[in-house]
């Protein structure tokens, strides 16, 4: 993903709110598979990382990316912002 790519990425996700939330119990199996499912149906999620999760956002969104097969866009103190292009059909995908 280029430079270029990742502010536009970060731009749209300002205007967006947290689909769920990362704290001290970590990733659950059924918070992994509620983000998938927001990255399948909005493609751009951003997560908010409580001030009691055992590691840092950086680390957390790394991970969730690795995890969940989407690219890390950026780590903004407790948020992270993820993106996964959709595979469903007929969806407005996100335009670079």
């Amino acid at each position: 993903m280029t430079s270029k790519q990742r502010s536009h990425l970060k731009s749209l996700a300002a205007n967006i709110s947290p689909v769920g939330q990362l704290g001290k119990g970590g990733m659950s199996e059924n918070q992994l598979r509620s983000f998938s499912e927001a990255l399948e149906a909005r493609e751009l999620i951003k997560i908010n990382v409580l001030t009691n999760a055992e590691e840092d956002a950086r680390s957390l969104g790394d991970e969730l990316a690795a995890r969940l097969s989407a690219e890390c866009v950026a780590v903004i103190g407790r948020k992270i912002i993820l993106y996964r292009r959709s595979s469903r059909k007929n969806f407005e995908h996100i335009v670079f």
